[in-house]
Order: structure tokens, then sequence, then C-alpha cells
């Protein structure tokens, strides 16, 4: 028979272990910014009139392709200043959507930052070290990105849905330039 202050222990260190093992669960879901904070950081003096591009016709066959579904909205709202434009978008990782700020410049990725994630695990992904790999990245002919995104273990869903946003990112950008270049 164990003494009354063993079984005390016991059931202290069961209790912080288990406590332990819910802890990065619980640094993994989060709102990391805002969308008013992302746009504040990337226009900080003067943040522009949100824009919308209406998803249609071959752009909507092009974004169905690069996503491997369609998308659930029928326009994405976007920010413009000169050749700068700024994407927030949404992902599903496993089972819940991640959201993701993208700031494309002359086509390609200038910054990355995930804003919210509600997964359980993936979580990895806001991490600089991981955002950074999509810096000077463009889309090729393809519709690939440039660079090789390194994956992270655990994380494939996560990686593969920012991966996705990255060139749904670059492939809009390159929409709105060339809308804007049929306009002059």
């Amino acid at each position: 028979m164990m003494s009354q202050p063993f079984q005390s222990f016991k059931t202290l260190l069961l209790l912080v272990m288990v406590i332990l093992a819910c802890l990065p669960h619980a640094q993994a879901k989060g709102q990391y910014l805002s969308q008013d904070e992302f746009l504040k950081q990337v226009f900080p003096t003067s943040q522009p009139v949100g824009k919308n591009l209406w998803l249609r016709g071959q752009l909507k066959q092009d974004v169905k392709s690069l996503l491997g579904h369609d998308y659930s909205k029928l326009r994405v709202k976007y920010w413009q200043q000169g050749e700068t434009t700024t994407w927030i978008l949404e992902q599903i990782g496993k089972v819940k959507p991640i959201t993701a700020g993208f700031v494309v410049k002359s086509g390609e990725i200038q910054h990355t930052a995930v804003l919210a994630f509600r997964e359980s695990r993936g979580w990895e992904v806001k991490r600089k070290a991981f955002t950074r790999q999509f810096e000077f990245t463009r889309l090729t002919p393809d519709n690939r990105l440039s660079q090789h995104i390194d994956g992270i273990t655990g994380a494939t869903l996560s990686v593969s849905a920012m991966t996705r946003m990255a060139r749904l990112a670059l492939r809009l950008h390159q929409e709105v330039q060339q809308t804007l270049g049929s306009d002059q």
C-alpha cells in the first residue's frame, strides 16, 4: 500500500505532464495579427483603400487550378500602392482555415505573415524562419513557386496551404498588373 504523500506526488506529477502535453496546442491556435495591424506594418504612413478583384472567366479557372479547388469567394480584397499589392487570404490546413498576408511587388513576394492559425498542429508555419522562405519568390510559367519551400515535420498540410496561398497571391498580383497596364 502506497503512502499518502507518495500518492499525492504521483497525482501532481501526472497533472503537470498533462498540462505540459497541452502547451504546444495552446500556443498553436490564435490570432497573431489583425488585418489592420498587418496593413499598418505594410503601409506605415498611409493605408490605401481596399479594392476588389472579381474572380471570373480565365482568372477563376486559374485560381481553381492553383488551389486544386474552387475559391470560396467571388472576389478577393486587396490593397495597392504603386506596383505593390497586399493580399490577405485564407486556406484550409487540415480542417480549419489559416489566414495569411502576402505583399507582392514587381511579381515577387516581399513579405509573408500568418495572421491567424486555427489548427491544433502545424502552427510552426507562423515562424519567421518559415515565412521568410517565400521572400523573392516568383510564379514560374507552369504556376509553381520559383523557390523550394522546405516543409515542416508534422505540418505538411499547413505548409501546403501556405504554398497554395503564395501561388494565389502571385497570380492575383499578375492579374492586377495586367489590368493596370491595359487601363493606361
